[in-house]
């Protein structure tokens, strides 16, 4: 049996613009039923390696601190438009979660490529959630979801994979839907025919 609303839901799913992304964002309480479907990602091992950092409000300050810290380590000469730049990314939406792969290394079945694919699951789930509750969502990475610096600003260790900051908050109306590329473009037969 199908299920055409989840299907057409499914389908028609859009990232916000994190520039758009107005108060109110979700509440403490709106986050934990957003966090709790975002449990039903596919989890090899059981691992639950999946980890959330909640930044909001005055908070977002100190990610901005810290992305300006890790481009001055990473540029020493950046120059200052380059550093309000960066500064002014956590500001750009009421809600972030930093989300990252908390990785147990040398598990006999569950090697670490799958634990942080486990985790983009649950990122994936959780952006599918918020969207199904009315909220604006969008996951973003950029330099500083590779870098060092800010890995381990948020408490992440060296073994670890942060899979990049999902921007959340309440959506503009009318925010168009975009256009899909036509699958088949993406799909091979294997073995081909010679």
């Amino acid at each position: 049996m199908q299920n055409t609303d989840i299907l057409n839901f499914l389908a028609n799913r859009r990232s916000v613009k994190a520039a758009l992304l107005t108060e109110p964002a979700p509440d403490s309480k709106d986050l934990s039923d957003l966090l709790q479907i975002a449990m039903s990602a596919p989890d090899h091992g059981a691992i639950r390696p999946w980890r959330f950092r909640e930044i909001r409000g005055d908070d977002r300050h100190a990610l901005s601190d810290l992305f300006e810290t890790a481009l001055r380590r990473k540029n020493p000469d950046a120059t200052a438009e380059e550093i309000e730049t960066i500064r002014s990314k956590p500001l750009r939406a009421p809600l972030i979660l930093a989300v990252g792969a908390e990785v147990t290394e040398n598990h006999p079945k569950v090697p670490p490529m799958e634990q942080v694919v486990a985790t983009a699951c649950a990122t994936q789930t959780l952006l599918l959630a918020a969207e199904a509750k009315g909220w604006g969502s969008v996951l973003l990475t950029g330099w500083p979801a590779h870098d060092d610096t800010v890995k381990r600003g948020l408490g992440f260790t060296d073994k670890d994979t942060l899979i990049g900051f999902v921007y959340l908050g309440t959506p503009p109306t009318g925010h168009p839907v975009k256009k899909r590329p036509d699958a088949s473009r993406y799909l091979n037969r294997w073995p081909t025919d010679a």
